[in-house]
């Protein structure tokens, strides 16, 4: 097709064979071999070179057409021509705002945020090249990755109690993390199997409370507004976690302190992905941020065993 469209445009077969940096008997060949598979000539030879037959004339058009395909389809996958695809548990999640901090840093790096189920889904989009990047808690150590997978953990989130006004924690502003024993948190968003899951379950092991996660998931906003009427329920949410409700729940974000328990987020890349845009990435969390809690500061927070770096 190439070679068909380069004869047209150079007039003969000799101009087109040094155009497109082959022999007059190669460009002959390509051009016998279309002409077959078609049914039709398509040039006819004069003194002067060669001439669209009427059938090369329609023929053209569509071509052109074909090759300006091919043009695009090598494009869209060449390093740095499309956007990097990034997996984020939540756009109102702390990876969402992870994400939007690396591009206001980086504003010409084109991104694609998506959303998987879990890590587990996460990882595997990874390894099968349909996504670029995750950034996920990731539960298991770096040996038991798949081949070429790698995981960083970048960004530790404290966590918050939100409670209603009437709740006991709702004026306290801090609490310590001792004091929630016996208390009932209330998540009925967690999935069993999941990454999160696997977290507050260690997480309430480490410290004698329970977890519920009785009753149906509707979404944020009905468990803000039972939060919000509840005077014994609370719930955990992320310092970064983007949440809106009406001004008469009246909720309270509660510190919680010795220690405080962090969300570990990781950074998830393919090592042999060449997408310039996803070591700007990886670079961007190379070093802490401001704000971003050491993990290893005995006594002041608390992660996982299987967080470790």
């Amino acid at each position: 097709m190439r070679t068909f469209v380069a004869i047209t445009d150079a007039g003969t077969f000799h101009e087109a064979s040094d155009s497109l940096s082959i022999s007059q008997q190669a460009v002959s060949k390509r051009v016998a071999a279309l002409e077959k598979s078609l049914g039709v000539r398509l040039f006819t030879r004069t003194a002067r070179g060669a001439r669209l037959t009427v059938d090369g004339q329609a023929f053209l058009p569509h071509a052109r057409a074909l090759l300006r395909a091919e043009a695009r389809a090598v494009a869209s996958v060449r390093p740095g021509s499309r956007a990097l695809r990034v997996d984020v548990i939540s756009r109102r999640l702390a990876p969402g705002g992870l994400l939007s901090d690396f591009h206001r840093a980086h504003p010409d790096a084109e991104l694609d945020a998506v959303t998987l189920r879990d890590a587990d889904a996460a990882i595997a989009a990874v390894q099968a090249g349909t996504v670029d990047a995750a950034f996920r808690a990731v539960t298991v150590p770096a040996w038991q990755l798949p081949d070429g997978v790698a995981a960083v953990r970048v960004h530790d989130e404290p966590l918050q109690l939100l409670t209603g006004p009437a709740h006991e924690f709702a004026d306290a502003g801090t609490i310590a993390m001792e004091r929630l024993a016996g208390h009932r948190i209330w998540m009925p968003g967690i999935v069993a199997g999941t990454e999160w899951a696997a977290y507050y379950e260690d997480f309430a092991a480490a410290f004698g409370f329970t977890i519920e996660v009785t009753g149906p998931d509707f979404g944020t906003e009905p468990l803000l507004d039972t939060i919000a009427r509840s005077a014994v329920l609370a719930t955990f949410v992320g310092e970064q976690t983007r949440l809106l409700w009406p001004p008469e729940d009246d909720l309270r974000r509660v510190d919680v302190r010795d220690p405080t328990p962090v969300y570990p987020h990781s950074l998830i890349w393919r090592r042999d992905n060449p997408h310039p845009a996803l070591a700007l990435l990886r670079d961007h969390f190379a070093s802490p941020r401001p704000g971003h809690l050491a993990p290893d500061a005995p006594g002041l927070t608390w992660a996982p065993d299987w967080a470790a770096r």
